[in-house]
């Protein structure tokens, strides 16, 4: 409890467009907007009662952005990531989700992306990769399994 109380935390816009007009930034932040997205519909989900969502950081700093947990067990671990087709942008995701995995001993793992849609198993563990608008279009049902 008491590192949970010093613990930094993640702000989320409720309105995407209107922090995009007024925020400052140099660029467009496809990623920032997109977990930004993810982090609403779960948001959703959580003041329905269904679930509760945290955010993991290990020492290192490595994160990931989503853990979603339904009663007492950790359900799924969720990276969201704009353009994962970078090497070294998949592999800092992936390590953050494998080492998570491993301490948190949840092996629902995802990646929300852009465009890519798959699995691959690493480490003996199944990651899948599913497009924002796909994960959006679920059941909230078939989400979090």
């Amino acid at each position: 409890v008491k590192e949970q109380e010093k613990a930094a935390r993640k702000l989320y816009a409720i309105d995407v467009g209107l922090a995009n007009a007024i925020g400052f930034r140099f660029s467009s932040n496809l990623g920032r907007i997109a977990e930004n997205l993810v982090a609403i519909e779960l948001r959703r989900e959580e003041r329905l009662g269904n679930i509760e969502i945290y955010y993991w950081q290990d020492v290192q700093k490595r994160e990931v952005d989503f853990i979603v947990k339904k009663e007492q067990k950790i359900k799924q671990l969720i990276q969201v990531c704009w353009n994962i087709d970078e090497y070294k942008t998949k592999e800092r995701e992936v390590k953050a989700l494998l080492k998570a995995s491993k301490e948190l001993k949840c092996k629902n793992l995802l990646v929300i992306t852009e465009d890519n849609e798959g699995e691959e198993k690493v480490n003996n563990k199944n990651i899948k990769y599913l497009p924002l608008w796909k994960w959006l279009l679920q059941s909230r049902q078939a989400r979090v399994c």
